[in-house]
């Protein structure tokens, strides 16, 4: 088979077919083992280094923020929230906007048509278009309105007692997402991921049926639109997802990612059962195995997950959330280097 492009080897895992090599991407690759691995590297390089098949434009460097307290590294978000960054490249809710339904009828809602949004998609596509799929990642509906406005346990209140306001929360935060993607796929996106977790490892944040009522209709109404204009999308969410799986496939989506192992999410069983309809995607463990785990565990963790879910394309292998702080170097370096001894097409696994 011919050498592929990243963004062919991509497209075809996402169409279900086989590529000439199982693909490798990370929505996150922390500075800190970027750094480790190639000193002092930008990420546009550390991607020409490691030969990535696509680069990544995470949705934080979509927004500005407002600095709250910077010894602490507090700061509002453009959704009004409270933040706070630690070592990691996702902040954690400290405080949000909505306390009552009264206060949204003065929400003003970010404006997703401001141009600097959009600067470090526009320098990626200028330097990989055509060889590297160009992902732009969003933020899931559900995902905004818990941290970004109304705060989980008002916002799992509020679905019981309250599901209009929801709504309204709902068609606020989907009305900016619509037209941030938009402008993504315009500027040169190739594939749109939308993050946000569902699940925790012991199962759903809510209920199928409240899960079913407010959570993947969003979903679907970005996948729909997304299709639309012609590209695909792939859903993140960590978490044992067994009870709800069914509600997010049926959503549309191309791809899932991570089929969480700690949460015990079987890649092997997840492709039985859907592997005719979504490209699986993730699956190495970046907790334990990643972060001190050795690098022959790392290698035959990968060699098992390309042998239970690489037949027949449909799959993308990544870690299981990010190559977050933590993740020893040179055991991401053995995973990508495994991938590639282990998922070449067709494969040779037992």
């Amino acid at each position: 088979m011919p050498k592929m492009t990243g963004l062919e080897r991509l497209l075809t895992a996402l169409k279900l077919q086989e590529p000439d090599v199982v693909p490798h991407f990370e929505f996150l690759i922390n500075q800190k083992v970027r750094d480790a691995i190639l000193p002092g590297a930008s990420y546009e390089d550390f991607v020409d280094y490691m030969d990535l098949d696509a680069v990544a434009v995470f949705d934080r460097t979509a927004e500005r923020y407002e600095p709250v307290d910077a010894s602490k590294k507090i700061v509002r978000d453009h959704w009004g929230a409270i933040v706070r960054f630690t070592s990691e490249d996702v902040p954690h809710p400290v405080e949000t906007p909505i306390k009552s339904e009264r206060d949204l009828d003065s929400y003003v809602p970010p404006d997703p048509d401001l141009p600097w949004r959009y600067e470090r998609l526009r320098n990626l596509v200028k330097r990989f278009k055509g060889q590297r799929a160009i992902v732009a990642t969003l933020i899931d509906t559900f995902d905004v309105v818990r941290d970004g406005l109304r705060g989980d346990v008002a916002l799992y209140r509020d679905m019981i007692r309250n599901p209009e306001m929801v709504d309204r929360m709902n068609e606020i935060v989907l009305k900016y997402q619509l037209g941030y993607i938009k402008n993504c796929i315009e500027v040169g996106a190739d594939i749109i991921v939308i993050t946000g977790d569902y699940a925790t490892t012991m199962g759903p944040m809510v209920s199928p049926q409240h899960t079913e009522r407010f959570i993947t209709p969003c979903l679907k109404r970005m996948v729909e639109y997304i299709h639309s204009l012609g590209k695909p999308c792939i859903k993140h969410t960590d978490g044992n997802l067994w009870r709800i799986f069914d509600l997010i496939v049926e959503t549309g989506i191309n791809g899932l990612h991570p089929i969480d192992p700690e949460a015990g999410m079987d890649i092997g069983e997840a492709k039985a059962k859907y592997g005719n309809r979504i490209c699986l995607m993730g699956n190495i463990d970046c907790g334990p195995l990643l972060s001190w785990g050795t690098q022959e565990r790392v290698r035959q963790e990968v060699k098992e997950c390309i042998r239970k879910a690489g037949k027949g394309g449909g799959l993308i292998v990544a870690s299981s959330n990010s190559i977050h702080s933590a993740v020893k170097p040179e055991n991401y370096v053995a995973m990508v280097e495994a991938i590639r001894e282990y998922g070449q097409y067709p494969l040779s696994l037992d």
